[in-house]
């Protein structure tokens, strides 16, 4: 390893320095845009049961805190929790628990699912073309 480090020059160090501040530049542009807050209105929340809405909620700062059940079939249950600018699927009595897991959502294009129960929740809202991610083909 010492032997490796006579060879190197200065710019080697100054190249390997470089390369790594640089790795961070795509984070540092993710939260940058991201904290800009550039949506025009507040995102909607949809709540789906065997593909069907039937509710939405708007998720705001200082908006409702609001916990409801829903009985997609016999003997299946969900609650969904408001809570201002976040929703999330607070429990259920699905075997996987996944969405349970996937905890609280928040901006477009985020989903949480219970697949056994049939039920979705999905963000939606004003995207920007930074939060679009689009297939290659």
């Amino acid at each position: 390893m010492r032997h490796i480090l006579h060879k190197m020059k200065l710019f080697d160090f100054i190249l390997i320095g470089l390369v790594v501040i640089l790795s961070f530049a795509p984070n540092l542009y993710t939260y940058w845009t991201y904290s800009q807050g550039d949506q025009t209105s507040p995102p909607t929340a949809l709540v789906k049961v065997n593909g069907e809405v039937v509710a939405h909620y708007t998720l705001e700062k200082n908006g409702q805190h609001e916990i409801k059940t829903y009985y997609p079939n016999k003997g299946q249950y969900n609650i969904i929790e408001v809570d201002n600018d976040r929703i999330r699927i607070k429990e259920d009595n699905s075997p996987d628990q996944i969405g349970v897991r996937t905890g609280w959502i928040s901006r477009p294009g985020q989903t949480a699912v219970c697949l056994p129960h049939h039920v979705v929740l999905e963000v939606t809202g004003d995207y920007s073309e930074n939060d679009l991610i689009l297939p290659l083909s």
